[in-house]
Order: structure tokens, then C-alpha cells, then sequence
């Protein structure tokens, strides 16, 4: 996604696109085009500066810097994505022909935003802050910045599925630099797994954000320039391709498209050299190996409000190795399937989890301490996951050791 700033203040454009409030069509339209030659796949176009600090924009400037612009990327051809907080900008964005509406306050702005977005059936990206961009470092305070991250952006997209706006219509964001210091960044980062499980498209913008300037400090202290922060920016995308995230968004769409080709080549590269092994590490151990596969179980594990009120079925194996094989045809010295089975199916129907990463590990932990066990293996299943496209499955296996 190549960022297109129709803003006086933008650090995107080497010269800004609006001087004494008139905007510059010709650049913009050549700028588009040069990020999509360079490899930029949608167009986000912003009128409005959302940087820390930053006075919003009146509605009709707004209206007045993005509209001409969209409407004649789309006459060109290309995915136009259109960032703004407003519903009158982003309905009349859409009617122009755009295809997607990335909105920073996550639909939380403009009441009506939400409306349209059902109503127009729009893509549209939900990006999680706090507070507006005037005030919204006082906001960020996170004990477990992942954890709270998931749940406000949770909420916003129950309140999209509330207001009719179609799963598969929503895109994420956790909105690095919105509310959030260096380290807030680097943990969210460092947790892109845990958002990939949501089962949300996601999208990260951490192109030339300070977070990366400080980390390229020079010796005395000074915060690298903007203009010198590609190079982090387009590592940051290849780690992003690396854990399947759906798109980033940068100011220099050829250094992250190159990155991101070698992401993919090496990626391919180790699929492709894989030797398929039997799931689990504990085939590689001595010792008598007991499996049960596919045991069905509701539950109502899940982030978002209509997963835990609603609930699915789950299903889990099991595999778990005996510390000794029987010595004798008798059942008291080996597992009693059937009840492995039913603490299975109790703890399934239990205090419902955020992830199933965390239930495949509290199913396995129990197993492994209540049965005379050296291993276990387990693997949830979430045949129902809320992903936005078509899939066969999702699931977590998880090992323990004694």
C-alpha cells in the first residue's frame, strides 16, 4: 500500500502537495503512479494529517483535496484506498469508485461511519489508537500492550459486525505510533502471530515512524532523519511478508517490494525443502504413544463478542506418550481413553479462552499432570474461525514435557 499524503504537512513527498490550501493534481496523480510503478499495489490517499499533534481538517477541505484525485486514479485504473474518519468523505470516496476506507479511529470518530460501510459494502480498515492525534500519547499506558491492543480492536469489529458490515469486509490494524511509544511498537511487532490469529487480514503501517528513527540514533542521540528510515522500513515489511500479514504501508514502495520478493523467495525456499514428519516431536522419544484424534467438544473460545455468545465446535487430538508400556494385558496399566477423552470435552466447555493457542495448552498441561505420561501433544482445531476468505482449517498444536 503506497501512501499518498494530499496534505501540506506530509513527510511522504519530497515537495508537500498543498500550497496555501490548493492542491497540486499533477503531482499527486504522477506520485500515484510512480508508487505503483515501483511496486505500491493500492493507492491510500489521506487529505487529512493524522500525525501527533495534528488539527483535523474541515470536512469540505478534505472533501476538496481527496475527491478530484480519487476520482481520476480510479479513471487510471487503479485500488484506491481512502484514509479518512469521515462518513460524508467516505461515502462520497466510494461513490467515486475507491475500494477501501482506512480509518485510523476504527470507525470510532464519525457515528455514521459504520453505517456506511454496511451500506456501500466497502472494505474498510479498522485501526486501533487512543484519544485523537491532538492528545493521544496521553493514552499510552499498556500493561500488556498485545493483550490490550486485541481487545479494544475486538470491540471495534463486533461494533462493525453489529452495524451490518460484512466479516469479510474488514481489514486490521493495531496502529503502531497511534497511542503508542517505541516499545508499545516493538512488542506489538514482536507479537504479529498472535493478530495473524484473529483471523483478520492485516495491515501494518510502520513506515518512517519515529519508533525507527530512535532506534537508528546516532551516538549523541539524534533520532535518524525521516528521509533515511527506509532501509528499517523495508526490513519491517519483510518480517511482516514473513509471518503472512496482509499488507504494509510505505512511502517508498520499491525498497519494501524487494524486500518483501525475498521474504517470499526464502519462504518458498524452505517450504520446498521440507521433509513432512509426523506432527509433534514425541514420535522421536521411546516409548508407547497413544493417540486420539478428532474428539468434538463446544465451546465459546474466541476474541470477539459473538464467538464466546454464539459458540462453535471445537476439535482436538491428543497424543500422549506413556512414561512405561504395560506390562501386562490389563487397562490399569496403560490410559483409559474414554476418560481422556471426556477431560478433553470438559475443559473445551470451559472457561472460555481468548486463543486457542491457550487452550491447547491448558488441555495439555492438565493431561500431562493428571496421567502418567513423559509427553503430550495437542492440537485444537477452530473448523469456524471468523477468517474473512475461504479455508479448510485452523489450528494450534502444542507439546509438554515432564
Amino acid at each position: 500500500m503506497g501512501i499518498l499524503n494530499i496534505t501540506p504537512d506530509s513527510f511522504a513527498e519530497s515537495a508537500p502537495l498543498v500550497n496555501d490550501a490548493a492542491v497540486d493534481i499533477d503531482a499527486a496523480l504522477r506520485r500515484a503512479h510512480d508508487l505503483v510503478d515501483a511496486g505500491a499495489d493500492i493507492i491510500d490517499v489521506g487529505g487529512e494529517s493524522t500525525r501527533p499533534g495534528a488539527i483535523r481538517t474541515s470536512e469540505a477541505e478534505e472533501l476538496a483535496r481527496v475527491l478530484p484525485v480519487v476520482r481520476q486514479l480510479v479513471s487510471d485504473g487503479l485500488v484506491v484506498s481512502v484514509d479518512t474518519m469521515r462518513a460524508s468523505v467516505a461515502q462520497a470516496t466510494l461513490h467515486a469508485g475507491a475500494t477501501f476506507i482506512n480509518d485510523v479511529s476504527g470507525a470510532t470518530a464519525d457515528p455514521e461511519m459504520l453505517s456506511v460501510l454496511a451500506d456501500t459494502g466497502a472494505r474498510c480498515i479498522l485501526m486501533h489508537r487512543r484519544g485523537a492525534s491532538e492528545d493521544m500519547y496521553a493514552e499510552a499506558h499498556y500493561s500488556n500492550p498485545t493483550t490490550e491492543v486485541i481487545a479494544e480492536l475486538a470491540r471495534r469489529v463486533d461494533a462493525a459486525l453489529a452495524a451490518g458490515v460484512s466479516a469479510s469486509a474488514i481489514v486490521l490494524d493495531p496502529g503502531l505510533g497511534f497511542a503508542k511509544r517505541a516499545e508499545h511498537n516493538w512488542h506489538l511487532l514482536k507479537d504479529l502471530a498472535t493478530f495473524m490469529s484473529l483471523g483478520f487480514p492485516l495491515l501494518i503501517g510502520a513506515s518512517r515512524k519515529r519508533f525507527l528513527g530512535e532506534l537508528l540514533a546516532s551516538t549523541d542521540g539524534a533520532v535518524r532523519d525521516v528521509q533515511d528510515r527506509d532501509v528499517a522500513t523495508a526490513v519491517v515489511s519483510a518480517l511482516c511478508a514473513q509471518a503472512g500479514v496482509w499488507a504494509v504501508r510505505v512511502h517508498d514502495a520499491g525498497a519494501s517490494r524487494d524486500a518483501i520478493a525475498v521474504a517470499e523467495a526464502m519462504k518458498t525456499s524452505s517450504r520446498s525443502h521440507t521433509t513432512p514428519t509426523q506432527s509433534g516431536s514425541i514420535a522421536d522419544i521411546a516409548g508407547p504413544i497413544i493417540s486420539i484424534m478428532g474428539i468434538q467438544a463446544f465451546g465459546r473460545h474466541g476474541v470477539f463478542a459473538f464467538e464466546r455468545e454464539q459458540g462453535q465446535m471445537f476439535s482436538v487430538d491428543a497424543q500422549l506418550q506413556l512414561i512405561s508400556g504395560p506390562t501386562s494385558d490389563d487397562l490399569s496399566e496403560t490410559i483409559d481413553y474414554s476418560r481422556v477423552a471426556q477431560d478433553i470435552a470438559r475443559n473445551v466447555g470451559a472457561q472460555p479462552c481468548d486463543l486457542i493457542e491457550t487452550l491447547a495448552e491448558r488441555i495439555a498441561q492438565e493431561l500431562l499432570h493428571t496421567y502418567p505420561c513423559r509427553a503430550v501433544v495437542v492440537t485444537v482445531h477452530k473448523p469456524q474461525a471468523p477468517l474473512a476468505i475461504p479455508f479448510a482449517d485452523v489450528a494450534v498444536t502444542v507439546e509438554c514435557h515432564r
